[in-house]
């Protein structure tokens, strides 16, 4: 697989704080890199140390084999960014934000017209190009705001967060749109999302990383076959005091049932078995000895990204 970009042992520090912890990966070319964490993991910090707005205390990137720290006027026609926030002028039309960025670059006048005219087109925006952007609506000035870094051409497009607020319609396009840079334009996208559905169905690789440390890098399909064999099976009781005793009686007779694992998270016990169908009627019946329990809900599935990404970085809330 041919490498775009190379992080090696990059660290920064914010006085005694250590923001992140020497990570080293590799990112390849033309694929969709999702790059996922909770809040205050130290994922912003890094891709903005990737895109040239933070610098590093120590550790390198390298792009398309050029050192970042030393080549950033050049990388930035290679960089572009579809920010979570934004950023447009309201007071110019869609077209005239998309030429003024345009200009901005030195994109010459009929390449200039011809990206933003494909622009318009690929994200349904051609017949708002001559309405002022703060008169759209919520979901359009989101697509607005995703090819306002893309006018130039660049090679690597850093998303963050490019879908909150939009209905699943819009959403569906602008994934649509993602996957055509990398598949059919053979763009690299890196992706930062925390819908772990949106990294699930659209990332070629994934990386994950807490507290200033990445855990882990591969694929969907492997991160989720990460946590183990077996199905899913979740419990939701009619009292959360229940899910301490469940899981305590469980623990007892798991391996004579083919149990793997067992997991409370707030009122529902996740437990992960082998054949699980064929279990569920023995684990409900062993519950029946926990004196006015009720099972209010109850559900078997396969393990998703979000498993994975709750079992590698905790169920703690971060602020």
């Amino acid at each position: 697989m041919d490498t775009l970009i190379v992080v090696k042992d990059l660290k920064k520090n914010y006085g005694d704080l250590e923001a992140v912890k020497g990570i080293t990966l590799s990112i390849p070319r033309g694929k969709i890199f999702g790059f996922l964490g909770p809040n205050g993991a130290g994922k912003t910090t890094s891709l903005k140390i990737f895109v040239g707005l933070l610098r590093a205390t120590s550790g390198e990137v390298y792009i398309d084999g050029l050192l970042a720290s030393k080549n950033k006027k050049k990388l930035n026609y290679m960089l572009g960014l579809i920010p979570q926030d934004l950023v447009f002028w309201d007071d110019l039309t869609v077209e005239e934000n998309l030429q003024f960025v345009g200009e901005m670059y030195n994109v010459p006048k009929e390449k200039r017209r011809e990206i933003i005219n494909s622009l318009l087109k690929e994200i349904s925006l051609e017949d708002k190009r001559k309405t002022l952007a703060k008169n759209l609506s919520g979901g359009l000035k989101r697509r607005l705001n995703i090819i306002m870094g893309l006018v130039h051409d660049p090679e690597i497009i850093v998303a963050d967060e490019p879908t909150p607020g939009l209905d699943p319609h819009s959403r569906a396009l602008v994934w649509d749109f993602l996957r055509d840079l990398t598949r059919v334009k053979k763009k690299t996208v890196i992706l930062t999302t925390h819908f772990m559905e949106e990294a699930d169905r659209l990332s070629d690789q994934i990386a994950i990383m807490d507290h200033g440390e990445l855990l882990v890098v591969d694929t969907p399909e492997n991160l989720r076959n990460s946590i183990g064999e077996g199905d899913l099976i979740e419990l939701q009781f009619n009292e959360d005091i229940f899910v301490e005793k469940a899981a305590i009686i469980l623990e007892e007779v798991k391996d004579g049932i083919g149990i793997l694992d067992i997991c409370p998270f707030g009122m529902m016990l996740q437990i992960r078995c082998l054949n699980a169908p064929s279990r569920l009627t023995e684990i409900l019946n062993i519950l029946t000895n926990i004196e006015g329990l009720e099972v209010v809900d109850m559900k078997i599935r396969k393990a998703t990204l979000e498993d994975v990404f709750l079992h590698l970085t905790g169920r703690a809330l971060r602020e």
